[in-house]
């Protein structure tokens, strides 16, 4: 049946939902209007960027897609994923154009400042239906604050697939051509595990699987991972730790908007990010800023768990659970129901977007700090 023509306020009226426990309930899910469109970006070798410790830059390139969309739109809410090498949306056909370029620009921006080398793709949902596949959209809330995609129906995978064999491909911008990245940062320093370990988790279905069969075993393993002690959310509870100078300022540098020298934005950065700790360390408000509201709100709207078209999650937990999560699934890969990819590392990193600190609508994109999602899905393809 051809879904209704209704890109005007489409994801608006998709339902929020609270408890990440729900997220395979397909009752919650909208399909896309069939004039949208989905777009795909990734870094090319991104596990020998992470090889050569990079993954920081790496995180940064996924945000950047969402950041300079969101910017090209004006701030207007539109559906997105953060994949940690990348990432995926949708946008009404009045976006479209606007969404191109904002996907060309942050390639040639990838390439010429971080120096690494990004795919990016848009696709019709036409396209996608076409194919027998759907792309259907929920609205999860960790807070009150913001909310986050969660897709299924198997149209981001085959989009992402398609953009790597080269089709629906977005050519980048001129060399200078760079997006507005406005809000898009990663001061904050790594946060170590609390309970053993940080563990980076990627399930898909196998091809051809029973749907009942697999959404059991994503419903399990949630299930498993919030009754559990020994897991957690990767965050602290009094939030990630922040230093000076930070780590992430170069990035920061880099991203900033304006033809200024390097040096001087690398120069207002580090003044900036020095107030900024300063506020923080000695819980000073300034204007509708309140440290402590912060960084409750970072720790509450952070991004570590996740659906498009596969589970993704990024967990402090202990190496018990570990092991007893890795038990489940290869028994469930074993019966032809998952693919499953798992990455230990001893700490998670964050990526964050700010485009008002004073506001509650700040976004914060967690991965593993040595390797993350990418390096799951490299396990992924291993099996």
């Amino acid at each position: 049946m051809p879904v209704p023509n209704d890109s005007d306020g489409f994801y608006a009226s998709v339902p929020l939902f609270r408890g990440f426990a729900k997220l395979m309930d397909s009752a919650l899910y909208r399909p896309l209007p069939d004039d949208w469109f989905v777009g795909v970006a990734d870094i090319v070798q991104s596990t020998k960027a992470i090889a050569e410790n990079r993954y920081k830059a790496v995180n940064m390139a996924g945000a950047a897609v969402v950041a300079s969309v969101t910017n090209a739109l004006d701030n207007r809410d539109f559906p997105f994923a953060f994949g940690g090498d990348g990432a995926s949306f949708a946008v009404s056909p009045v976006d479209a154009d606007l969404a191109r370029i904002a996907l060309a620009e942050t390639a040639t921006w990838v390439k010429e400042d971080l120096d690494l080398q990004m795919r990016v793709a848009l696709v019709p949902i036409a396209a996608i239906r076409k194919e027998g596949l759907d792309v259907r959209v929920a609205r999860y809330a960790p807070s009150p604050n913001v909310s986050y995609a969660m897709f299924s129906g198997g149209g981001i995978a085959w989009a992402d697939a398609a953009m790597k064999r080269g089709e629906f491909a977005v050519t980048p911008a001129a060399p200078g051509g760079h997006p507005d990245l406005t809000g898009l940062s990663c001061r904050f320093a790594e946060m170590p595990s609390e309970r053993g370990l940080i563990l980076s988790v990627l399930i898909v279905p196998q091809k051809n699987s029973d749907a009942a069969a697999f959404r059991a075993v994503i419903e399990d393993v949630v299930s498993l991972v919030e009754k559990s002690p020994g897991s957690g959310r990767p965050i602290p509870t009094e939030g990630p730790p922040l230093r000076w100078p930070t780590a992430g300022a170069e990035f920061e540098a880099l991203a900033t908007p304006g033809k200024q020298p390097l040096w001087l934005r690398r120069l207002t950065v580090h003044a900036f990010s020095l107030f900024a700790f300063l506020l923080f360390r000695f819980n000073i408000s300034v204007g509708g800023f309140m440290p402590k509201v912060y960084i409750q709100q970072v720790v509450e709207n952070s991004d570590f768990r996740k659906y498009d078209d596969g589970l993704r999650m990024v967990l402090d937990c202990s190496p018990e659970l570990a092991e007893a999560l890795e038990k489940r699934l290869a028994a469930a890969a074993a019966n032809g129901t998952i693919r499953y990819g798992l990455h230990r590392q001893n700490a998670a990193m964050m990526t964050c977007f700010t485009l008002a600190a004073s506001q509650p609508d700040h976004f914060h994109f967690v991965d593993g700090a040595g390797g993350g999602y990418a390096a799951a899905a490299t396990a992924l393809k291993a099996t």
